[in-house]
């Protein structure tokens, strides 16, 4: 367990928003000279807290597209019939991201597609693969509402910062 710092969240805080600034603004917002920032960041990336930096991109300014959320069920519950399906899951560039859930059904897609015609041979791709794959029900984004952003730091760490 990494004990976190209030610098260490506000780092995290910044880094979440603006995920682009220099390692000298940085710095200068958290109020460290820039080699001590640079050592607490490299110490966030060495540990897995700070897994990667991403551009966030417009899907409606690149063009038309839709957007569906997949709940889906696999025919098998062995261990063997998930780790199919997930390895299966890698292959399908139409697939933004996959969650493995426990409840009513047994993962949670995030796909996107040129359209609606685009995401049905996606399925039937799906289908045909023998994936595993038993039943799927689709849900179609209709406009974000509140999209993913930063973190809520401080619910998630306890005071000072440590983890709960």
């Amino acid at each position: 367990m990494t004990r976190l710092d209030n610098r260490d969240l506000e780092i995290l805080r910044i880094l979440s928003r603006e995920g682009r600034i220099t390692k000298a603004e940085l710095a200068s917002r958290i109020n460290l000279s820039p080699t001590p920032c640079w050592e607490r960041l490299k110490r966030l990336e060495k540990t897995g807290i700070i897994e990667g930096y991403h551009a966030e991109i417009s899907l409606k300014a690149l063009g038309p597209h839709v957007m569906v959320f997949v709940s889906a069920e696999l025919e098998g519950h062995r261990a063997e019939d998930f780790r199919r399906f997930e390895v299966a899951m890698q292959d399908y560039a139409e697939v933004t991201a996959c969650w493995a859930l426990g409840g009513g059904f047994d993962y949670l897609l995030q796909v996107v597609t040129r359209d609606i015609d685009s995401y049905q041979r996606l399925i039937d791709r799906m289908l045909e693969a023998e994936i595993g794959l038993a039943r799927y029900y689709s849900y179609v984004v209709t406009k974000p509402v509140k999209s993913p952003g930063c973190l809520p730091l401080d619910l998630l760490l306890g005071e000072g910062g440590q983890k709960k």
